[in-house]
């Protein structure tokens, strides 16, 4: 009796380990199958763990901030590795507009020895002294064709653009108002995009034979034609830049680094209220021009907040200008935009974002947070979340201009 009682007990624990085993292995089997890489997922996610993000400010205790910040920025801008010759800015005025409650500037200057951008500089009527400056940083999208017109008023815009900008910004060009709020505006090109694009004299056999609505007699189409190429393009470009040395943000970073000097160069620009922001790439790309450059004052980064933990599994179908190789080792995307801390920085995070993990936008409010409390600057860090797609909202825009009111008027 006691021999049946103890098999059906054996039986029973074993059916039941059985049905965990199988449990377990459905479980990690649709773990994999929800990856963008299948089953390698496991392999890259346990090897990501190690000594991930040693150089966060919360990965030890810090006794000397500065410190840490130079330690971390000096890493950084290693695993950039882009430090090209210095050139002069020779600024050049391409046009000018004058518009309502401000003046529109289309400037040229160079961005290091080797390569030039245009940017609109919007300067306020009536100044009486210098005025706070923001750098207005534009967007991806998919569309290269244009850079700061994507954000900034254009005269006889085609009608692509037009519902471009009705799509992401509910068909407000936010620099314009910034200016009309009395903010001198810089809005560049960096590489890839507008008077930076690609140049299709110098790439004949991809035009030609694979691109025939280049030549079409209708600009939308062939706009659309030149966004598909250069989209095309992107991972050629990367592969390029690796095998160089350096990295697309890096270049990136640079560009928008000399920025900075550029209105610096302006007498309309008080040097102590500078700030910058942006949208989805200009949201990365504010995220490493406050982190990385102690003379911005301010900053807003809307649309692209995350932890790459969350990236790794299935949201890493990024633009291949965010990838910089090891950063994960030492600084993760939130320990980046903190290392301008205790410097006011406002998130703006979309609940219906595609591109980002909600608990992905979570962890990194979570890190920032806790940085900012330990700073004693819990009032210098905000993050807003807004029942939107991928967007900067006209609510959005508000809620940035109020910010940058407050820190820097």
């Amino acid at each position: 009796m006691y021999q049946v009682k103890y098999k059906r007990m054996f039986f029973k624990r074993f059916a039941l380990a059985c049905l965990f085993l199988v449990f377990t292995s459905f479980w990690a089997a649709a773990q994999t199958e929800v990856s963008d890489v299948g089953n390698f997922y496991p392999l890259l996610e346990a090897y990501s763990a190690r000594q991930n993000c040693r150089l966060s400010f919360l990965a030890k205790e810090r006794k000397n901030v500065e410190e840490w910040r130079k330690e971390a920025r000096a890493k950084l801008n290693e695993l950039l590795a882009f430090t090209p010759p210095p050139a002069p800015l020779a600024t050049q005025i391409l046009d000018t507009i004058k518009r309502e409650g401000y003046t529109q500037y289309l400037v040229r200057y160079n961005v290091n020895a080797l390569q030039q951008t245009e940017a609109f500089l919007l300067v306020p009527d009536n100044l009486t002294k210098s005025a706070p400056a923001v750098i207005a940083l534009h967007d991806h999208g998919g569309f290269y064709f244009y850079g700061k017109e994507k954000h900034t008023l254009t005269d006889n815009r085609p009608q692509i653009l037009v519902d471009y900008i009705k799509n992401l910004y509910e068909g407000r060009t936010y620099a314009d108002e910034l200016a009309k709020r009395g903010y001198v505006v810089l809005c560049p090109d960096v590489l890839y995009f507008g008077s930076q694009k690609l140049d299709l004299d110098k790439m004949p056999s991809l035009t030609k034979e694979n691109f025939p609505d280049l030549q079409s007699a209708d600009e939308a189409t062939r706009i659309k034609a030149f966004n598909k190429l250069a989209n095309g393009q992107e991972t050629i470009m990367a592969k390029t830049m690796f095998t160089a040395g350096t990295t697309w943000l890096g270049i990136i970073l640079q560009s928008d680094r000399v920025a900075i000097d550029f209105l610096l160069s302006r007498p309309e620009v008080d040097p102590q209220k500078i700030a910058c922001m942006g949208l989805s790439l200009g949201g990365l790309r504010s995220t490493y021009l406050f982190g990385m450059d102690a003379r911005v004052k301010a900053g807003i980064i809307a649309a692209f907040s995350t932890t790459y933990a969350y990236m790794l599994q299935e949201y890493v179908r990024h633009t291949w200008m965010m990838y910089v190789p090891r950063q994960y080792q030492y600084l993760d995307l939130p320990d980046v935009a903190s290392l301008n801390a205790p410097r006011p920085l406002l998130v703006l995070n979309c609940k219906q974002d595609a591109l980002f993990h909600p608990d992905g936008m979570k962890a990194a409010e979570k890190k920032l947070s806790a940085i900012y409390t330990w700073m004693k600057a819990k009032d210098k860090f905000t993050c807003n979340y807004y029942d939107v797609p991928h967007s900067l909202t006209i609510a959005m825009q508000e809620d940035a201009f109020a910010w940058l009111d407050k820190w820097l008027k």
